[in-house]
């Protein structure tokens, strides 16, 4: 039997340009598709509010030329905010009470991957790792040793059948390499 689908997404790195060129298009075209029907809360630095997250995704939308005006009035209400620095506590209570009765959020950490081992193991102090799964975007490690590093990390905080590792960017030169 599947696992239960998530209950909100919540996308670390909320206001950087993964985000924004990737997966802010991704989540609209579901929303069009009928695909999204939970919360996704944004979490980043930048001192905002909900509606000045709005807005930049918007903007960013529409600069880009991907904006659908219908679709984006239907991800909109869906859309929080979470302002914070990964290493500060505080910013972990904001999370969890945006989480609010969600139980299976899924984690998606669009950030630099020297950031991984700080909101890992800050999901799982805070309780938010309890029963989610994690998206760990872009490389995974430096080298050997910090790949092992970082699975140990993860596997502190998820299950195996709860960690996905992808690389969007991850080309034929690359492909080939590994063949």
């Amino acid at each position: 039997m599947p696992p239960p689908p998530s209950d909100a997404l919540v996308l670390f790195g909320a206001t950087g340009d993964l985000a924004h060129k990737k997966l802010f298009p991704a989540l609209q075209a579901m929303i069009k598709r009928g695909h999204l029907d939970i919360p996704v809360i944004g979490i980043a630095k930048s001192a905002w509010d909900v509606e000045a997250f709005r807005a930049d995704i918007r903007k960013s939308l529409a600069k880009s030329g991907q904006l659908d005006p219908a679709a984006f009035a239907r991800l909109a209400p869906r859309l929080d905010y979470v302002a914070g620095d990964y290493r500060d506590p505080a910013t972990w209570t904001r999370l969890r009470a945006a989480l609010g009765k969600a139980s299976r959020p899924l984690h998606y950490l669009a950030i630099p991957p020297s950031l991984f081992p700080t909101v890992v193991e800050s999901l799982s102090t805070s309780g938010c790792a309890a029963g989610a799964r994690v998206v760990v975007e872009k490389p995974f490690g430096r080298d050997l040793a910090s790949a092992r590093a970082l699975n140990r990390t993860l596997h502190a905080a998820f299950e195996e059948s709860a960690i996905f590792r992808i690389d969007h960017y991850l080309g034929k030169e690359a492909v080939h390499n590994v063949l």
